[in-house]
């Protein structure tokens, strides 16, 4: 495309003209088209393997990261979950025209708040073609309009969803416009979209670290993000060992590329001479590099010194930092220095640790006796996520609909003028 900027501007002008339709389409309308797009992904399944496997391909030739590489490829069973997300999205609550706190006031009016979605929404996005999907039926169902730009890595795929997406909207009598795909690979699209505020009403960046560095430091727009995800999974001195071997082993190892994969695990003093052998032997047999305190290299000799930085790294990778504490407070307060404030877990039978846990903890979702690997809007019920916020204003932790949502004041009256 010989003028990024022109092609932008379009599409931000056709973004902003479908949210005014998007926002007063009916309940009805979104749910159509939502469950026409799960169908017509299920029908074209096949396809959408077969453009993810070229995809596969031009990245495997480009020498991509393993990392990478994992977020990029998509199974018969994923393509399944894109459906069963939007069918998820579909039977939640449409929360658009919701109105809340509604109370009189003694000049006779009445003024409470109304939920409305947020406009037009920017979403950039590394590997995932998933994302593709899952972002369009949120906007949809929250009455957003949304522009998507995925990695060039997944530019087969995210097109032909896309493609599978307006179908759906176009059944629905829903404008196409409300997701669009931009489908150049020139890193200066991204450029424009971060500044369109004329257009685009929040910026949404899914990917590495560099990627959400920039967008966070260069968008003129408001930005939903989270930098890394080191997450923590500490091990209590009351904690039940098999209940921590398995939550441990579920945490790391699973997936290794993803921001809910555990990084750091914490070992209560009491019980690490106890528990620690057992949960390493399966950290070194499904091949992670344990990198510990000196505490922890006492009791498991050979594994790698931990670094101070270690315990700050979000890996990636098949490597863990473990590192021995006293109690509880001890952990909480390494975590809250430590963590990326993304996931953080406790495995306790104690009852009053775990809610010290749990209200101590500063991070966007914190568990009890789980695998950090549910913290995903899909296990949570959200349908889907669009992303995973870390900050704390306007959204935190998976963004669902509401997430993408905001509120207006409204008053409702019977002729009150102000004395």
């Amino acid at each position: 495309m010989n003028d990024i900027k022109q092609y932008m501007q379009q599409l931000g002008q056709n973004a902003r003209a479908a949210s005014r339709l998007m926002a007063k389409a009916d309940s009805n309308a979104k749910n159509l088209a939502l469950l026409a797009i799960a169908r017509t992904i299920i029908r074209n399944r096949a396809l959408i393997l077969d453009a993810n496997q070229a995809d596969i391909a031009a990245a495997k030739k480009s020498r991509m990261d393993a990392a990478m590489l994992d977020r990029l490829t998509l199974s018969e069973k994923s393509v399944a979950q894109m459906a069963q997300g939007l069918e998820q999205i579909a039977a939640l609550t449409d929360p658009i025209g919701e109105i809340t706190d509604l109370k009189y006031r003694p000049s006779g009016i009445q003024v409470g708040r109304m939920r409305v979605p947020l406009g037009v929404i920017g979403i950039i996005y590394e590997a995932r073609p998933n994302v593709t999907v899952d972002a369009a039926g949120l906007c949809i169902k929250s009455g957003n309009a949304c522009i998507l730009r995925g990695g060039s890595e997944a530019i087969q795929c995210n097109q032909l969803l896309a493609k599978l997406v307006h179908e759906g909207l176009a059944s629905a009598g829903l404008p196409a416009a409300a997701v669009q795909v931009v489908e150049t690979t020139d890193r200066s699209a991204v450029g424009e979209l971060i500044t369109m505020k004329e257009f685009v009403d929040v910026i949404i960046p899914r990917g590495g670290k560099g990627l959400i560095e920039r967008i966070s430091s260069e968008a003129r727009i408001p930005v939903i993000k989270h930098l890394d995800g080191n997450c923590h999974v500490y091990v209590d001195e009351e904690a039940d060992f098999n209940k921590a071997l398995k939550i441990v082993e579920n945490s790391k190892t699973q997936r290794l590329g993803t921001c809910n994969t555990a990084e750091s695990l914490l070992v209560a003093r009491t019980v690490a001479a106890e528990m620690l052998p057992g949960i390493a032997d399966m950290l070194i047999k499904n091949g992670i590099e344990i990198r510990g305190c000196a505490e922890t290299l006492a009791i498991i000799p050979g594994v790698r010194a931990a670094t101070e930085q270690d315990h700050y790294t979000e890996y990636l990778d098949a490597i863990i930092s473990v590192k021995i504490v006293a109690n509880a407070d001890e952990a909480i307060a390494h975590i809250n220095q430590h963590s990326s404030q993304h996931t953080d877990a406790i495995v306790t039978e104690n009852y009053s640790s775990a809610r010290k846990f749990l209200r101590e903890v500063d991070s966007s979702s914190v568990m009890v006796n789980a695998s950090t690997r549910f913290a995903d809007g899909f296990e949570y019920g959200l349908g889907a996520e669009i992303g995973i916020s870390t900050d704390k204003l306007h959204a935190r932790g998976p963004v669902g609909l509401e997430g993408l949502t905001s509120v207006k004041f409204i008053v409702l009256g019977n002729g009150q003028v102000r004395g």
